[in-house]
């Protein structure tokens, strides 16, 4: 059986894990002030172009999220975020867990639009509603979307004009900056941004996200909410050492083009069966509809997760990783020829 279900069942990339190897017996600080951490955060503020954003190095996407807008919003605040969006669906009530309301919006092919924010400020009005105060969108969407520098510079502009902070989960940033349609470098998404993510965790590392604050207000005091969220790492420098190597010699950018090239070879060999897509997806997340009987025989040789269940027919969710291999790719779609015929 060969998984298709994520971007992280295996490991990390051996350079990764060479360099952790390497270093295993050098004593390090603890709690990410070491000089692995230190310099991945200056590796990290030369790629997106601000010497004045603060890193944090956090191991999971849930704890990332939480505890930005755990430490972003006023106990009364809420935050915006497309009806698709992570927070609201795949983290367990985590948000609302810190006492903060998730509002959710219809979004159009899993992005946030501004039309979505103005209704979501217009329909809460006075102190008998909470407040919003963040918008949040990841890059790539959960239906493998991804946002246009137009898209991103139109919700900057009204997070400004109404004084929201604006948030990027970037647990699928690789893939999405290194798709054939996007238009976005790092040094937009910093720009553009008030706080967001490097995904490393779901891009070839081990585990870890590199958070990336630039707004002031968001900055102070921010390690204390990570150590009492029980995420201020001891052995924070297996953190540092996994982004320093990612982020050299472009190999963040390289693993993530590696699992969009494999992406690309399943989206048109499914096309050339005949079968379409829930979503114009081109990064690494596809989400084919087929028949159940197609869906069967796949489930005999393959690990993928159902995204749409239908009576006749069902869109599932297709992803491949750093590690893919063109010879899976190939048998993926050899199966199903064989039962599509």
């Amino acid at each position: 059986m060969y998984s298709f279900n994520n971007d992280y069942s295996e490991g990390a990339h051996p350079k990764i894990l060479e360099a952790i190897t390497r270093t295993n017996l050098v004593q390090n600080g603890g709690y990410g002030m070491d000089e692995h951490c230190n310099r991945a955060r200056e590796i990290i503020r030369q790629e997106i172009g601000r010497e004045d954003a603060d890193v944090h190095f956090i191991v999971g996407g849930t704890q990332t999220n939480l505890i930005t807008i755990g430490t972003a919003l006023r106990p009364w605040q809420a935050v915006i975020c497309v009806v698709q969006g992570h927070i609201n669906v795949h983290e367990t009530g985590a948000i609302e867990a810190t006492g903060h309301k998730v509002l959710t919006m219809p979004g159009k092919d899993g992005k946030l639009t501004p039309d979505d924010i103005i209704q979501a400020l217009d329909y809460h009005t006075d102190e008998h509603m909470v407040q919003p105060k963040m918008v949040y969108i990841s890059n790539s969407t959960e239906t493998g979307t991804q946002y246009t520098k137009a898209e991103l510079e139109s919700l900057h502009h009204l997070c400004r004009e109404k004084e929201l902070y604006l948030f990027l989960d970037g647990a699928r940033l690789g893939s999405a900056l290194t798709s054939p349609v996007n238009d976005l470098a790092m040094k937009d998404i910093a720009a553009l941004t008030d706080v967001f993510y490097i995904g490393g965790t779901k891009a070839g590392a081990l585990f870890g996200e590199a958070l990336v604050i630039s707004h002031p207000e968001l900055k102070p005091d921010f390690r204390f909410m990570v150590k009492q969220r029980g995420a201020l790492l001891a052995k924070g420098w297996l953190l540092g050492i996994q982004f320093e190597e990612l982020f050299t010699d472009g190999l963040y950018y390289e693993l993530a083009s590696h699992s969009n090239d494999m992406a690309k070879i399943l989206r048109e060999g499914i096309k050339d069966c005949g079968y379409s897509f829930a979503s114009p997806a081109f990064t690494n997340q596809l989400f084919p509809i087929f028949p159940e009987a197609v869906i069967k025989t796949l489930q005999k040789d393959f690990v993928f997760s159902i995204q749409e269940k239908g009576e006749e027919r069902s869109v599932i969710r297709l992803v491949t990783s750093w590690a893919t291999s063109k010879e899976e790719c190939g048998h993926f779609l050899s199966v199903l020829k064989t039962c599509s015929i």
